[in-house]
């Protein structure tokens, strides 16, 4: 297999792996104990050097799951990237136990770090916004565990709107506070809008960095939902979940979405893969996605770094004729304000 592939993550030196391992519905829910420790050691194997979790995911148990395999495993802890996510909480029901006030920055990664038994993360992401706290609050909250606590190295944001992400910048280049470094969006074949459009000035002005997730579409571009839901699937084991999701599969645009699928498999059984590695490393492709978060299949789904190399332009406007789906940008995108 080829060797990983690093890229910094956004205007900083530090590098990532395109790959990453996130614990979101899995780790702490339907995976403990031993299975947690094979799949991080899987993944340190194959050359993913960053893993992402975060204070919600199982209400906590993913980042305790995490930590105990870290312990376990005794990796010098120079060698790897660690980040977690604050907003959501835990599943408690006190009013300061969740948001983006300082108060629940600096205590809900306080209790994040004790969970992952680490005396800080390299990032910390704001798991979603927060318009009930004003932004300057927000990045003071974010520069005190930075500069004061020494609790993490940079900070970043997921789902937020490209106007928040600037705001957020702004104001910390005009106030002497630390700026966000990248954001954690959805990005798949299916979902390009916000990824390539909305958030294209942030790589050009700010440099931003992207640690993306759902790249697989929560599992419907590995095609394993060709030909209904498998009982071991993850639409069949979180059902509640992912209801809509599935009766969406049952609509015309579903079934169109499974019929792009079915044409993807095609092209990456051509270059010698499967569904899942195309769509991996079409993500990959892209030079704004600095790595790309994936829970299981560890081993098959490194493959997919043999076929980055694969995809020439021929092979995309392939993909691209498949999807139809490439956004535009509106017809004054990029003019100077």
């Amino acid at each position: 297999m080829s060797g990983p592939i690093f890229r910094h993550l956004g205007p900083t030196g530090l590098k990532v792996s395109v790959l990453s391992l996130g614990g979101w519905l899995t780790y702490g829910g339907t995976q403990k104990g031993n299975i947690v420790k094979e799949c991080l050691q899987t993944a340190w194997d194959h050359g993913i050097n960053f893993f992402d979790t975060a204070e919600v995911y199982a209400n906590g148990q993913s980042e305790i799951e995490m930590g105990n395999a870290l312990k376990e495993l005794a990796w010098p802890r120079d060698e790897y990237v660690l980040s977690t996510k604050v907003f959501f909480g835990t599943g408690r029901k006190e009013p300061n136990t969740r948001g983006l006030s300082k108060k629940h920055v600096v205590e809900g990664l306080k209790s994040s770090l004790e969970r992952l038994q680490q005396p800080y993360v390299d990032i910390v992401l704001a798991h979603r916004p927060d318009v009930g706290t004003p932004m300057k609050e927000i990045v003071e909250g974010f520069t005190q565990t930075i500069r004061n606590l020494n609790l993490a190295y940079y900070w970043g944001t997921s789902e937020w709107s490209a106007a928040q992400i600037s705001e957020a910048t702004l104001i910390a280049d005009k106030y002497n506070l630390i700026a966000p470094i990248a954001e954690q969006p959805q990005y798949n074949a299916f979902h390009r809008e916000r990824f390539e459009v909305e958030y294209a000035p942030l790589y050009e002005q700010f440099k931003y960095g992207t640690t993306i997730w759902s790249p697989l579409a929560s599992g419907l571009l590995t095609g394993k939902y060709n030909d209904g839901i498998p009982e071991d699937s993850r639409f069949a084991t979180n059902k509640s979940f992912f209801e809509n999701t599935v009766k969406q599969l049952q609509t015309d645009e579903g079934k169109a979405k499974i019929a792009k699928v079915k044409e993807l498999t095609k092209i990456a059984e051509e270059l010698g893969g499967n569904a899942t590695q195309l769509a991996l490393a079409w993500c990959i492709k892209n030079e704004n996605v600095s790595t790309a978060t994936k829970t299981q299949q560890i081993e098959d789904n490194c493959k997919c770094i043999q076929m980055v190399p694969k995809l020439t332009s021929e092979v995309m406007e392939r993909i691209e004729k498949i999807l139809d789906n490439k956004p535009s940008a509106p017809s004054d995108f990029g003019r100077k304000r």
